[in-house]
């Protein structure tokens, strides 16, 4: 019997977090440091053709001034601008200095193709590839034409969602320290050996020369896995002699991003003279380059309801695209979920089916299913039983049964998902107003994360924060005009607010398998839990992210 797994363990440094003590990358200092920003081209990947470094060297408390420039012979794992590229830095006595230097900072920039990306040309693309053949198959089984042609209903739907910052709450920030030929690095990074590596090759160091110091986090959702920020700080130490701590702005943070990818997904479906789903297809228009996905924006042969329909197409085509895209919190999953778990939302409704019922027919009857996606290597089976567990566990919590009751405005929702080897079953209850305002008034989840909850407490955490970060996703957007991206700040690019905060109400279903992960899998299934509600709510169906742009009024 355990004494300590399974009983509840707040954190253990929360009290210094609440008090403001150096716990954070953002809070390191070392002796002799100075302060620098470090600017780039606001069009991706553009290269430095000058600037008034001379003029910035005289301003008060600058100790230097110079121009950096990239490599793009070295990137990390995130993409090809997972690197050092060209920028300006700026070294001084404080970083509010630096920072009022750089106002005065003029620059010429070559922008180069990567000024040809806006949202206005993906969608355009995105309409222009639907009508061609896909570029690759991800799932192809059965003969779909034939199965539509003796389909009692067919329906088709566009799917869209955008680009997606991470937002952290403490800025890019690395402090880097160059002498005798070693390198010191203190970063709240999630990915140090990528960041060692990376740096080498920039610097031509070797990597047993360079120490990387972690420190906590202030959020990282994936975007402390890349390289740029602990490669610059290390170039700029280099050149100026010195330690020196190199902070972003809030600016820099949002515009120079690994974004999550904007995709678009054209689907067509069959269901017979019962209703059943007999067969399935999917156009995914997704971001990359040449003929392959971007990091992020793509998908497995996995998803559902691929090995469940017999007839089922699920195929690729790719649009060139500058923008970096990486991985945020439930990597691929945060997109593909919304539109593949609404649009089953829209077969349900259109057999005259309750929702979670009908996902709960197509998984059948409790069975092993092989996996067969290898991109990340073996994955494990999938347990049919599992995940029609959760989502009965949520039935029963969330009085599904009795969703009927709610009065005009007010509405249910469901979706299932299951990614990071965890099997997760979500309710949204949302009102929305005559005049189109939502509330989300409670969230109720399930999950089946193995056989051990080794932290309740924490695990509870976990769950809770990523549906909330996923119905914050489902309210934001980055924007893409000329290469570069639009929002700059909090005031365009908002977070979720305390007063759109609801309850979320969390269930564990232990059963007999290992341990697995809990930081991602709650996410992906809270959205078109909560679009799929908003249509019960009001009977407009969202087919695009995010919520802000939709008019949800109702009479």
């Amino acid at each position: 019997d355990f004494t300590i797994i399974g009983t509840s363990v707040r954190g253990v440094d929360s009290p210094l977090v609440v008090q403001g003590k150096p716990l954070f990358g953002i809070d390191v200092t070392v002796p002799g440091m100075k302060y620098a920003v470090y600017v780039k081209c606001p069009v991706f990947g553009g290269r430095l053709v000058s600037a008034n470094v001379a003029a910035l060297k005289s301003l008060p408390g600058v100790r230097d001034a110079f121009i950096v420039r990239g490599d793009a012979g070295v990137a990390g794992s995130t993409g090809p601008l997972d690197r050092l590229v060209d920028g300006v830095a700026i070294v001084a006595d404080s970083w509010w200095l630096a920072e009022q230097a750089r106002e005065q900072l003029q620059a010429e920039w070559d922008e180069g193709d990567a000024a040809r990306d806006s949202d206005a040309r993906f969608a355009a693309e995105a309409a222009r590839l639907k009508g061609q053949a896909p570029a690759t198959y991800i799932v192809k089984n059965g003969d779909v034409d034939a199965a539509f042609a003796s389909a009692a209903q067919v329906l088709e739907a566009d799917y869209a969602y955008p680009f997606l910052a991470h937002a952290t709450l403490e800025p890019q920030n690395c402090t880097a320290s160059y002498a005798g030929g070693k390198l010191e690095v203190w970063a709240p990074t999630q990915n140090p050996e990528s960041n060692r590596t990376v740096i080498a090759r920039t610097l031509g160091l070797q990597p047993q020369d360079i120490t990387i110091h972690l420190t906590r986090s202030g959020g990282g959702f994936g975007r402390r896995g890349s390289s740029d920020y602990a490669v610059e700080a290390a170039a700029i130490s280099k050149h100026a002699g010195v330690p020196v701590k190199l902070l972003w702005n809030r600016t820099d943070d949002i515009r120079h991003d690994f974004y999550r990818p904007a995709g678009f997904h054209y689907f067509k479906a069959g269901l017979d003279s019962r209703g059943d789903l007999v067969a399935f297809r999917d156009h995914f228009v997704t971001i990359g380059s040449g003929d392959g996905p971007a990091s992020s924006a793509f998908a497995g042969p996995d998803e559902f309801p691929a090995r469940f329909v017999a007839h089922m197409e699920f195929a690729a085509s790719f649009i060139p695209s500058s923008v970096p895209t990486g991985p945020l919190r439930a990597p691929e999953s945060n997109g593909l979920a919304f539109a593949f778990q609404s649009f089953l939302d829209e077969l349900a409704h259109a057999a005259g089916r309750d929702p979670l019922q009908f996902r709960l027919d197509l998984l059948g009857e409790p069975r092993i299913l092989d996996s067969t996606d290898d991109r990340y290597g073996p994955q494990p089976d999938f347990a049919t039983g599992r995940m029609r567990g959760v989502l009965e566990l949520v039935r029963e919590k969330s009085g599904w049964d009795a969703r009927r009751q709610l009065p005009p405005g007010t509405g249910m929702g469901t979706a299932f998902y299951y990614s990071h080897m965890g099997y997760f079953a979500e309710v949204v209850q949302a009102t929305v107003g005559a005049n189109g305002e939502l509330k989300v008034d409670k969230v109720w989840i399930a999950a089946d994360v193995g056989s051990q909850i080794i932290n309740p407490t924490g695990a509870e955490n976990q769950v809770q924060g990523a549906a909330l970060d996923g119905i914050g996703q489902a309210l934001a957007r980055i924007n893409i005009e000329n290469g570069r991206t639009v929002q700059s700040n909090f005031h365009d690019f908002a977070l979720l607010r305390i007063n759109q905060a609801p309850p979320i109400e969390v269930h564990f279903r232990t059963t007999a398998n290992p341990p697995t992960g809990l930081g991602e899998p709650a996410l992906p299934p809270v959205i078109p839990a909560l679009t799929n509600a908003i249509f019960v709510a009001t009977g407009k169906r969202i087919r695009s992210l995010p919520l802000s742009k939709h008019d949800l009024s109702w009479s």
